[in-house]
Order: C-alpha cells, then structure tokens, then sequence
C-alpha cells in the first residue's frame, strides 16, 4: 500500500518532499506501532541538525552575489586570453569559463540560465549555430555539480556522514576528465559546424583581460583554496566566498547594486528552503527504509547477480540513468542514497567517496535528458531553441560524461587517489 501510494503521488505531479513525509507517515500509521509517531518529528527534525547542509543556502549566495558583482563576464574574459585565438575558439572558452564558474555555482541550473544568457548571444553573434552553442553551454553547466564546491555533494556527504571536504577534492580529477572531454568533443565537431575564425587578441587587450579578472578570480581561489589547505570547511569557505563575492562586485568590479541585494536574498531563501525541505523529508523516508531492512534485502538480491564491484557500478549506473531522467538529481540522490550505500560499502566494498562522485555524476545527466531535464529547459527558455534542437549537438557531450562515469567506476583510484 505504502509503494502504490508513493508511486501515484510521484506521478500525479506532488513535490517530492511531501511524497516522502507523507508516504512515512502512512507505513506509520499502516505498522499499527504508536511509538513511532513520537520518532516520526525527532527524524524530520535530525535530518536538519545538520552544519554541512548550512553551506547550501551559502552556495547558493556566492552564485547569486556573483551574477550580481559582474564576475561571470571577467571569467569569460579571462578564459578569451588562452584560447581566443584557436579557431572556434569561443567554444573552447565556454568550456573553460564553466569550469572556472562551477568552482563558484556549485549547482547547473544556475549556472546554464547564467551562461545562457553570457555565451549563447555572444557565439550567435560571431557566426557559430545557435543550437550548438546552447548546446556548448549546457552541457559546460554538467561541471558545475562536479568541480568543487558542489551542492549535490553537500547532501551526499550529510546523507552518508563522510567528509565534505575531501567529497569536494574527490571531484576535482573526473571534473577535469569530463572538461577534457567536452574539448575533444568540440575539437570534434569542428568537421561539421565549421567554427567562424575568432578575433586575435592584441598584446594589451590580454593585458588588460587577466587584470580586469583578478579579483574575480580571488572568489574561487579562496574558496578551494581554504578547503584544500585545511583552513575552512566547506561551510566556512562559503562563508568566506559569499564575503569576497560582495567585496569584488561592491568595491573592485563597482557593479553591486544594493537595491536589488532584497530580491536576491528572497531568492536565495526560497531556493534553499526547497532544498533543505527535502532533506528533512528524507531523513524520515531514509528512517522508514533502514526500518524495514531494505538495503539488507537489496544487498541479497543484488549479491544474485553480481559479486564484482565493477558490474555492481555498471548496474548503478544504468539505474540512475533511468531515475534522472524522471527525477530531479538531488531528489533522487535524497531517495537513493539510504539505498545503494550500505549495499555498496558492506557487500562489494566500495569506497563511500567513488560511490558518492559516480552518482552525482549520474544523476547531473538528468539535468540534460528529458522528459525532466530542467537545465536543458532552462537552456531553451533562455535562449529561444528548442529542446529537441539542442539534444542533437548536445548528445556527443552526455556520451562523452558516461564514458568518464564507466572509466572511473572501473578505476576508483581516479577519486580517492588524493582524499585522506
């Protein structure tokens, strides 16, 4: 009953954190034990007592004071003196101007309806097809929920009690080998769309890019840098990012305007508490799971199948593609995790860190993949394509992320090769 329950309310369109509670609170009520009534707040209160899930609404400040303080347009500035030059470059700049903007983000949809809006209008302009230059973006935004710091990261780590920090550093290299990727790629499809030659940059216009960028660059430089030396945890960088945020965009970049910093942080509020919502919902759904002996029943069933670890991943794999397509990421990551972790860690031993960088890997492509897909309608919002449009260039992109999921679920040293 308490399934057929679930499953209707997920489809008939109910959010998700009231799917959870609500499905929790009828395995209460069809247990027949009134004990658990009185743990049913504690748990819902638990999943909140929590000081990692406070870099979330942080996070989610730097973004906005970013976009705000004028520091998105100096990155791509900054990304134009390296490759300005190479033909398509704008392409390749949009790559590099993701990656250093996922350092910042930490969250996709944020950062496509923020390149959207920078990338697409300025590519279109130069010659390039505007399809693929959404395309370009969106799939550059799939690095924001993987190169630190990284809001999917943050619940994974609350949910599997591990350290964030070196969650965050676990990230770093299959960033880095989703970023090479999607430069081959565009190298790639240089054949078909025949990139416009790009504008060289003179002598003084580099000059003056990498100065203007500067104190743009300080926000991530600071944020990973203190989590990285052991200065800050990862809230405590937020912190400290949302600090150099304003003082960037106030004093340096002189674009901070105070009387928009009302609407920003009512953003900020609404977004964080549609997060945390979910989180304390899945405190309770987690407890009723654990309750029941689920994972230990999946785990047998699961040991039927496979007894390698590298199958065991490759079956993962295949499910979270499935569930990110229905799903959105973090919702799933909240469902699963309770789930697959212990099977994970106390069957085929694996390590909670590659496990934890393989789903949000996962789960990022359902961003991009309908029928949910909210990046890619954000994408296609912005910019005016249609979604079908932007698929076709954008599949090499998703292909290339699923390769670098098989590689590092074949290869765990890639993750926790510099985690403590």
């Amino acid at each position: 009953m308490v399934i057929g329950l679930f499953v209707v309310l997920l489809f008939i369109g109910v959010p998700i954190a009231l799917v959870l509670s609500v499905s929790a609170l009828i395995y209460i009520l069809s247990s027949g034990n009134s004990v658990l009534y009185l743990s049913y707040p504690q748990q819902l209160f638990g999943g909140l007592d929590n000081y990692g899930l406070l870099a979330i609404p942080l996070f989610m400040l730097v973004g906005e004071l970013m976009n705000e303080g004028g520091i998105t347009k100096r990155l791509v500035a900054f990304a134009s003196v390296f490759l300005g030059s190479v033909k398509g470059g704008l392409a390749y700049i949009n790559i590099l101007a993701n990656m250093m903007l996922a350092s910042i983000v930490g969250s996709a949809n944020a950062q496509v309806a923020v390149m959207s809006q920078v990338m697409v209008p300025e590519m279109h302009s130069k010659g390039y097809d505007r399809n693929f230059a959404t395309a370009t973006t969106a799939a550059g935004a799939l690095l924001a929920p993987v190169i630190p710091p990284s809001m999917l990261f943050v619940i994974f780590g609350v949910l599997a009690q591990i350290s964030i920090g070196d969650l965050f550093i676990a990230g770093i290299v299959p960033g880095l080998l989703m970023a090479a990727g999607f430069i081959l790629v565009i190298a790639l499809l240089g054949f078909v769309y025949q990139y416009p030659p790009s504008e060289r940059l003179t002598p003084t216009q580099m000059v003056q890019n990498v100065l203007g960028s500067l104190p743009s660059l300080s926000v991530p430089v600071v944020m990973i840098g203190s989590i990285i030396g052991g200065i800050a945890t990862p809230t405590e960088a937020a912190a400290v990012g949302a600090a150099m945020a304003v003082l960037v965009g106030r004093f340096a970049h002189g674009e901070m305007k105070l009387d928009r910093m009302g609407g920003m942080l009512l953003r900020v509020g609404i977004n964080s508490g549609v997060v945390l919502a979910l989180v304390a919902a899945a405190a309770v759904f987690g407890w009723v799971i654990v309750y029941e002996q689920i994972p230990q029943q999946l785990g047998t069933i699961m040991q039927g199948m496979t007894s390698d670890p590298f199958v065991y991943m490759l079956l993962l794999i295949a499910l979270l593609l499935v569930v990110g397509m229905v799903i959105d990421g973090i919702a799933a990551l909240i469902l699963l995790v309770p789930i697959v972790l212990p099977v994970a860690e106390s069957v085929y031993g694996i390590n909670a860190y590659h496990l934890g960088v393989v789903m949000c890997i996962n789960l990022t492509l359902g961003l991009l993949t309908p029928p949910v897909g909210a990046a890619l309608y954000v994408a296609s919002r912005v910019t005016g394509c249609r979604p079908g449009d932007i698929m076709r260039p954008l599949l090499p992109f998703l292909l290339i992320t699923l390769l670098v999921m098989v590689l590092i679920s074949w290869q765990p040293w890639l993750v926790t090769a510099f985690i403590s």
